[in-house]
């Protein structure tokens, strides 16, 4: 594992540990599609690929879950009236994907 690989792990981790938990929300993916969150799928690709390597797995990731934010935008889901509510950003990354996760 190339010290790349274990800065964004660490990074990844803090972020899991320290930040994520206190935000309140998920990602859409996440949300939607239940399963991992998008920190948790980026550090799985980091540490099977690597980052360099995976990078194409982590964009379509992201991209990914833009479009499940675009389908909760759309489509009013159990959450209640017309959609999710939104606040902050999504889990990982600069992708902007403001979501807020359960009720």
């Amino acid at each position: 594992m190339s010290k790349l690989d274990r800065a964004a792990l660490s990074g990844i981790r803090f972020y899991q540990r320290h930040l994520s938990r206190h935000k309140g929300f998920c990602c859409a993916h996440a949300a939607l599609h239940g399963g991992e969150s998008c920190s948790a799928a980026v550090a799985r690709i980091v540490r099977e690929a690597g980052v360099l390597a995976g990078r194409s797995r982590i964009a379509q990731r992201f991209a990914d879950c833009r479009a499940a934010y675009a389908t909760l935008q759309t489509s009013p889901l159990a959450f209640g009236t017309g959609g999710p509510r939104v606040r902050g950003v999504c889990c990982c990354g600069p992708v902007p994907i403001p979501f807020k996760c359960g009720g």
